[in-house]
């Protein structure tokens, strides 16, 4: 078996090649089906104004096309309902058309005004050109998530962009959307426009996030910052995507030599758009000037000892409890490594006399050997 760097090298590349295909594949049967039910809500909502048809319309309507196309799904009286809201949350004010229409070259706007809607629907080359537009793009059961659950057409653009640029799958848009990722994507503190050159200065701001939600771990009453580097570690997997797409977890408590001190560095990370380490100081109370001093410190010595002549300058992040300002615009001002500062929100904290009560590991393996499994 070959596994020298030329050939794995060609191997990756391949396998990127082939996912693309199968990408484009998928998405130009989607953009079919979108297309269809785009046209299917329109007709709803415009039948149901003109007519005096009323809610139970739709259920013969799911009786009928299932009984004609027994073996396509979709024709749910739900679906429909779905296809119809699906079609009024993006027509709102007239927005996506507009949007639409406008990035149609005018020969396919003569088309428009040439042929009816179906003949529009039936035209491939329309089809071709569409299949660019944003919302035609991501799989039905994204939309259903994003218009079901937002208020705008600017925060469903943004979870389908997200999800274009990043293959989410319905359970991480889920996340991100449970945790609010519209409003606190690129919010951080940061100095990094003062020191860091463009683009790399625009990416970094948009990965880090305030607040971050750490409801995935729990702690109790008091906990001190080890405790949460251990919750937050422990639940590495949920930590990192709540981090955001591109943060590859290097390790905890990295020791580096500085002079005649070891320190260790709460939390490393590499991130792979940005190719550069990421160090992540862990406070659990409010952030004090005091702190980011030592974070610079660890920025400088992963600059030394650890960044290569390919990687970019090494960024740092504060996650604290909370935070002033004002205290943090003056700190980063003062800095002249790129850092940010962010705080986190914690809703499941547990009281402190909960937690003597709660079974250890060793509590639990010593109840379960007592089990007799044959009974």
């Amino acid at each position: 078996m070959r596994q020298d760097k030329e050939y794995l090298q060609w191997l990756t590349s391949l396998k990127d090649r082939i996912r693309q295909s199968q990408i484009k594949a998928s998405i130009r049967i989607n953009t079919e089906l979108l297309f269809l039910y785009w046209e299917l809500g329109k007709d709803i909502v415009t039948k149901q104004m003109e007519s005096t048809w009323g809610s139970s319309f739709l259920e013969q309507l799911s009786r009928d096309l299932k009984l004609e196309f027994p073996d396509m799904s979709g024709f749910s009286a739900r679906n429909l309902f779905y296809i119809k809201q699906f079609y009024l949350f993006y027509n709102q004010d007239n927005e996506l058309l507009q949007q639409v229409v406008a990035e149609i070259p005018n020969q396919v706007n003569n088309c428009l005004q040439q042929y009816d809607n179906k003949d529009f629907i039936k035209s491939q080359q329309v089809v071709a050109l569409l299949e660019t537009h944003p919302i035609f793009q991501i799989p039905w059961g994204h939309h259903i998530l994003i218009f079901t659950k937002v208020k705008s057409i600017n925060e469903a653009m943004f979870y389908i962009q997200k999800t274009i640029e990043n293959g989410w799958s319905r359970s991480v848009l889920m996340n991100y959307m449970d945790t609010d990722l519209f409003r606190t994507q690129g919010k951080a503190l940061t100095n990094f426009t003062r020191l860091l050159p463009e683009p790399q200065s625009d990416l970094a701001q948009e990965i880090l996030k305030n607040p971050y939600n750490f409801d995935f771990i729990t702690l109790t009453e008091g906990y001190k910052e080890k405790e949460l580097e251990d919750a937050l570690t422990t639940n590495i997997t949920k930590f990192l995507l709540e981090l955001g797409n591109g943060f590859a977890y290097i390790g905890r408590q990295i020791a580096v030599k500085i002079g005649e001190s070891e320190r260790f560095i709460d939390l490393l990370f590499y991130h792979l758009e940005l190719r550069c380490y990421v160090v992540i100081e862990l406070k659990a109370g409010k952030f004090e000037a005091e702190h980011i001093g030592k974070l610079g410190l660890y920025i400088s010595a992963i600059n030394h000892q650890k960044k290569k002549e390919t990687d970019n300058p090494t960024i740092g992040l504060i996650i604290c409890k909370n935070k002033d300002n004002i205290e943090v615009q003056y700190s980063l001002e003062s800095m002249n490594l790129p850092m940010g500062i962010s705080e986190y929100q914690y809703s499941k904290l547990l009281p402190e006399n909960l937690k003597s009560s709660l079974p250890s590991i060793e509590d639990i393996e010593t109840e379960l050997s007592k089990i007799d499994l044959k009974s």
